[in-house]
């Protein structure tokens, strides 16, 4: 599998027989441009346009924008419910986090996840091989509640996301924390971000290991 971030908290997963990009973002609302791109399946968190743009996303592509178990072109997903805030939903409403099997890894996309699990809920996430995680702070966990769901989870692979940009123009970049904030805490400051990564089951890391992409 060929994971690439396309910017916020949209990644592209590229399996064997299907492609996947989770939260695509409207351009005009992040400042920074959309890249041309085609899926199989989109998932959507929540309905904020930073994060369900999918008009511009190519192709037939199966849209899914909530809690429940699909199955589509190999794909498995399951799509818990959990919030946009600490408060149960009270002040940003209910936010989906996603449990992504394909060629036989598990991907959990936490869109914009704003309080730490719930048992039930850490008990349905079990066997996250790869974490893609919010840590800016800002309509979401902070950097300290998103390494405590990593400790929650144990996922051989943590990807941050929706943290400060310096491509990010818009208001809401101005209010979140610096990727750095996350690193430190995680003690894995000064990595360097690299252009995609490539992953098969049998090459996954034995330990938590944090890689920050592009």
């Amino acid at each position: 599998m060929e994971i690439t971030h396309l910017g916020h908290s949209c990644f592209k997963l590229r399996g064997r027989i299907a492609t996947l990009i989770t939260d695509p973002f409207d351009s005009e609302m992040l400042g920074i441009k959309f890249p041309k791109s085609e899926s199989d399946v989109v998932t959507v968190s929540h309905r904020h346009p930073d994060h369900d743009f999918t008009d511009g996303i190519e192709g037939e592509k199966v849209i899914v924008t909530g809690p429940g178990e699909y199955e589509i072109k190999g794909v498995s997903i399951l799509g818990i419910v959990t919030y946009h805030d600490n408060s149960k939903g009270s002040k940003s409403g209910k936010n989906t986090v996603y449990k992504i099997i394909m060629d036989g890894i598990t991907i959990v996309h936490c869109g914009d996840l704003g309080h730490k699990l719930e048992d039930s809920q850490k008990e349905v996430l079990t066997g996250c091989d790869v974490l893609l995680i919010p840590v800016g702070g800002t309509y979401t966990i902070n950097h300290e509640e998103a390494c405590g769901i990593v400790t929650q989870l144990e996922p051989r692979i943590v990807i941050p996301m929706h943290y400060k940009s310096v491509n990010l123009k818009n208001e809401l970049n101005d209010s979140l924390a610096d990727l750095n904030l996350f690193l430190k805490e995680m003690g894995k400051e000064g990595l360097q971000p690299q252009p995609k990564l490539n992953i098969t089951k049998d090459k996954l890391p034995t330990e938590p290991t944090v890689i920050v992409l592009e």
